[in-house]
């Protein structure tokens, strides 16, 4: 038998066997894993960095927006108990609940963000500090911020609410006596209002920047970086204008759940009470959480991304000497 005839007798099926080892081999040869551990932790400190900036007082305005739709307490009242509690108490309050939780909300959505862009460049053979926008990422990073966000909001609400009595009155009756001495349930109403609100404000600060900030006219930001820092800073924040009405009617069907119920007209006056300082008091707090603390979280990222690829460039050039 000839050299060609052996050739030609190899079966189709040996042939696959022995271009699959190929194709897998050019597969992983695509996958940037190079310094993975350390660019996950590069991802972790930056996150933990920029939460630890920005948490301290979106905890103090959350409670007052919290105290005031709730209470009736001013937010100049709440705020300035607040800073005075971090100054005298700061054991007290950094190991506080209240802090705690909002520390995991937004570093935990940081991380998630910066996890996503760190698997894309893996799977997509980027470089260490690609940043990549997209629906995966939206979705995400949504998921994660709404199901940390409306645990903290019902933990928010049961802690700085109204009590037992007030969310119940009493009545004559022992039947009301006894409601009173049950602790107010969240209403689901209220857990989709949250997670609306939640879903538009990710939205806005994720999405909606890199989609408006071309568009800003170069007398008002000549450079990229200037209108993309502007869009970032203004979206999240206009953006509360929208979601701040879903949020205190959230909040108003918990904090008053009397017997009988209460008219959307009472609920309407409510939040026409407290809108317009309500939405400046979240504005003062979405723009360190997403402009403030986005921006940290962004810029330490790519200067730990790029010292890593500097790093391994050069131990990928000495491995070739």
């Amino acid at each position: 038998m000839s050299r060609d005839a052996s050739a030609n007798s190899v079966s189709p099926k040996e042939q696959l066997s022995a271009a699959v080892p190929a194709r897998v081999k050019d597969t992983a040869k695509q996958w940037n894993t190079r310094s993975l551990g350390l660019r996950l932790g590069a991802d972790a400190a930056s996150a933990a960095v920029a939460g630890a900036l920005i948490c301290p007082l979106i905890t103090i305005i959350d409670r007052a927006i919290m105290e005031k739709a709730s209470k009736g307490i001013s937010i100049q009242h709440t705020l300035t108990s607040g800073l005075k509690s971090i100054v005298m108490r700061p054991a007290g309050f950094f190991f506080s609940a209240p802090f705690l939780l909002i520390y995991t909300l937004y570093s935990g959505t940081y991380l998630t963000a910066n996890t996503i862009d760190t698997v894309t460049s893996t799977l997509r053979n980027q470089p260490f500090s690609t940043v990549t926008p997209g629906t995966a990422k939206f979705l995400t990073t949504t998921t994660v911020n709404m199901s940390i966000c409306v645990y903290k909001d019902a933990r928010f609400a049961k802690l700085f609410g109204p009590s037992s009595s007030q969310c119940h009155p009493t009545g004559s009756s022992s039947a009301a006596a006894a409601t009173v001495t049950k602790a107010p349930q969240i209403p689901k109403m209220s857990y989709s209002l949250f997670c609306l609100r939640d879903s538009i404000t990710i939205f806005a600060s994720f999405n909606v920047p890199a989609l408006i900030a071309p568009q800003i006219p170069d007398f008002v930001a000549s450079t990229p970086n200037m209108k993309a820092a502007i869009a970032q800073f203004s979206c999240p924040a206009l953006m509360q204008f929208v979601s701040t009405p879903m949020h205190l009617l959230g909040l108003d069907l918990y904090n008053r759940q009397p017997p009988g119920g209460l008219s959307w007209r009472d609920r309407l006056s409510r939040i026409r009470r407290d809108y317009i300082v309500s939405s400046f008091a979240r504005m003062g707090k979405i723009v360190p959480a997403y402009g403030v603390g986005g921006v940290v979280n962004v810029r330490l990222r790519a200067a730990l991304m790029e010292k890593l690829q500097l790093q391994d460039d050069q131990k990928r050039q000495l491995s070739t000497v």
